[in-house]
């Protein structure tokens, strides 16, 4: 029997991306995502709005590259699978918890004048960037990757990127 597990999702994140650390030192960044559909109710003929918002996990290099450029407002293109957890608190009560887990994140939206080519200056521990990395910005639809950096390891240039 055949079963497949993809999700694509565009939409806007809800909050910065947090970063952490597993104890192998591979880098996991969690964000919220926000994904409208507009729709027409059938009864009233009015036009309406609702929004899901979704869990999105990362991890690798990746979630350092999305934890340096993304922000809270940013919209992204992302790739992955649903992941669903359950667990047990300490008082007992069974929790479940259906996430995605981006396998490919792409950046959209030209950058704000100003803000270099992601989060604003303003955010700790987070410059604007006068170079981006190659693997971050490939606007041929490819997402970044955890492989290793391409030959000569040159980062493209901010006038390079056709955003």
């Amino acid at each position: 029997m055949a079963s497949l597990n993809k999700v694509l999702l565009i939409g806007n994140l809800t909050r910065d991306p947090e970063l952490r650390y597993i104890p192998s030192g591979t880098a996991v960044a969690k964000f919220g995502l926000a994904v409208n559909r507009d729709y027409t109710d059938r009864a009233s003929g009015e036009k309406k709005e609702s929004v899901c918002f979704v869990d999105i996990t990362v991890w690798g290099k990746q979630a350092e590259i999305c934890n340096q450029y993304l922000s809270k407002g940013r919209p992204v293109f992302l790739e992955g699978r649903l992941e669903f957890s359950s667990w047990e608190t300490k008082e007992g009560d069974k929790r479940n918890k259906l996430e995605v887990v981006a396998e490919r994140v792409q950046f959209l939206g030209g950058r704000k004048d100003g803000e270099g080519g992601g989060a604003p200056a303003s955010r700790e521990g987070r410059a604007s960037p006068s170079k981006v990395p190659a693997r971050a910005a490939a606007p041929s639809g490819e997402g970044v990757s955890d492989g290793p950096p391409s030959a000569g390891g040159d980062d493209l240039n901010l006038d390079d990127i056709p955003f």
